[in-house]
């Protein structure tokens, strides 16, 4: 019932007004469905993680994303122990009027089964962490593929975030393009609630070139309140540079900006479920996004 009630929401209230950038109800569609138990909690390597997969290579089509080289999919490596895990990133780029590359970026993986403290399988399936990012992911593209961008923009959904960045990893390491056509990485990691409306964008203080950008996107009528932070050296373990795929470009000298949320206390539990995320919140921040996306895809 709460679900029926939520997703009305997006029909008559806000998003009933003028904003027409982002397909509400579609976003709402995508983080519920790659939520769902269906996926198994999108552990890289498991069934569920190909489930999501095919979802996903489905939305990448409909939305008009061109692949390279005729494929979106793109396996990677890495050892757990004894045992050779395949991860998959899936990415495609929409053509600008430019060859320099703005690079967006979402990890599709999540923890799995695990066992709970009474020792049953319970899956996590990680509906902030981060099917939300995908969502708002694939939110951006539909957008673009109907509003050409100036730069080309390359839209990736990695795999292997929660295994320590090696979906990122293996992508900057063979990327479809030279690295040094990357002007930008937008990441987008567990961006759809938090109880103050606040979303925090980290990567102004290292890159402050990009500022103008999210004040421009920041001074925009909206419920959410833009922040800037989580990027300074004296913020510790509040530092979040290393904390998701930006990481990866950040090593290169690739500026990047990074969405997100405090953690909440659903964070890596079995109880981060699509019932538990704020459908306004959800939509008002991926229009931030897409805002600042569109700032830096002038400016830059």
């Amino acid at each position: 019932m709460k679900t029926t009630i939520l997703c009305g929401l997006l029909l008559t209230g806000l998003f009933a007004k003028a904003q027409t950038n982002i397909d509400s109800v579609q976003l709402i569609k995508d983080i519920r469905t790659l939520s769902d138990d269906k996926f198994e909690g999108r552990r890289t390597g498991s069934k569920g993680s190909r489930m999501a997969q095919f979802y996903l290579l489905d939305r990448f089509k409909q939305s008009g994303l061109q692949p390279f080289n005729k494929t979106y999919e793109y396996p990677f490596y890495y050892q757990e122990g004894d045992k050779q895990v395949m991860g998959t990133n899936l990415y495609g780029y929409i053509k600008g009027k430019s060859a320099s590359i703005i690079v967006i970026t979402a990890h599709y993986d999540h923890l799995g089964i695990k066992k709970d403290p009474a020792g049953k399988d319970s899956i996590y399936n990680g509906a902030d962490d981060n099917a939300s990012g995908v969502g708002s992911l694939l939110a951006l593209m539909s957008y673009f593929k109907k509003h050409t961008p100036q730069h080309t923009l390359i839209f990736v959904a990695f795999d292997g975030e929660e295994e320590g960045l090696k979906g990122a990893a293996a992508f900057v390491k063979t990327p479809p393009v030279p690295v040094n056509r990357f002007l930008l990485n937008v990441n987008l990691d567990m961006v759809s609630r938090n109880d103050k409306n606040e979303l925090y964008v980290c990567g102004v203080t290292p890159y402050p070139a990009l500022k103008s950008f999210v004040d421009a996107a920041a001074a925009k009528s909206n419920t959410v309140k833009l922040i800037t932070g989580h990027d300074h050296n004296e913020d510790a373990g509040d530092n979040w540079i290393s904390q998701s795929d930006q990481y990866e470009f950040h090593k290169l000298k690739i500026p990047f900006l990074y969405f997100g949320v405090e953690d909440h206390p659903d964070y890596h539990k079995r109880s981060d479920e699509f019932e538990h995320i704020q459908p306004s919140f959800y939509y008002q921040a991926t229009l931030h996004i897409l805002n600042v996306v569109l700032a830096a895809d002038k400016g830059l």
